[in-house]
């Protein structure tokens, strides 16, 4: 069964084959669905303050586009002292903003520079991953959720890049596992799943599948 994943962000669509492998379902990404189609894509505007309301609002405009089954993710990124458990002051936490918004938002590059300076200004950062999906079958079928299961795990942020770089994920070159302090690349495998809960969205998936006999 073909759903049609509202990204166009070819890492976070490899992520969720990961996620979703052995589940009856073909991913598709927004260019590909819309070039299939001879489709448009709009811009969306994140207006949500929470990742769900964001979530939904592509999940929506996707999904009244393409009128095929489609999911859209959204992430908070939310940011503590490691030494002390503090949070950080609100102005720094990047909640749903963690690029920006509209014309303010920032490049991989622009992205990268900004959380080294703020592991510069506070010490060590332990940040996680707040995640919330809307799955949107037809009309009269939809799943949203924003449990924690969902969510990463907590990590670590450092001031000193990895050398290795993946587009559109430019926080993984500062990532650290918090327990065996090693960067997100130096895992085997696919170890930097955990900053997004593979296990999270393939549980969300099978009981949606079960939920509607689908699978």
């Amino acid at each position: 069964m073909e759903i049609i994943y509202g990204t166009g962000n070819q890492a976070k669509i490899a992520y969720m084959e990961r996620a979703l492998e052995g589940l009856p379902l073909h991913i598709t990404g927004l260019a590909q669905a819309a070039a299939a189609r001879g489709i448009s894509l709009p811009d969306v505007e994140e207006t949500g303050v929470t990742p769900l309301e964001n979530a939904r609002l592509k999940g929506e405009c996707y999904f009244n586009l393409f009128r095929s089954p489609v999911f859209s993710c959204d992430s908070g990124l939310f940011l503590w002292n490691h030494e002390t458990g503090e949070a950080l002051p609100r102005e720094e936490q990047p909640g749903v903003c963690v690029r920006g918004r509209g014309e303010e938002r920032l490049s991989d590059e622009e992205l990268l520079a900004h959380y080294i300076g703020l592991v510069r200004k506070y010490g060590q950062i332990r940040a996680r991953y707040k995640n919330a999906i809307c799955l949107i079958w037809n009309e009269e079928i939809r799943e949203e959720s924003m449990e924690e299961e969902l969510w990463g795990e907590d990590f670590l942020l450092t001031d000193i890049p990895h050398s290795k770089r993946t587009a559109g994920f430019p926080l993984d070159s500062i990532s650290i596992d918090k327990n065996s302090r090693k960067y997100f690349y130096d895992l085997e495998g696919n170890g930097q799943d955990a900053l997004v809960s593979r296990v999270g969205f393939s549980r969300f998936f099978r009981c949606f599948l079960k939920k509607y006999d689908l699978l």
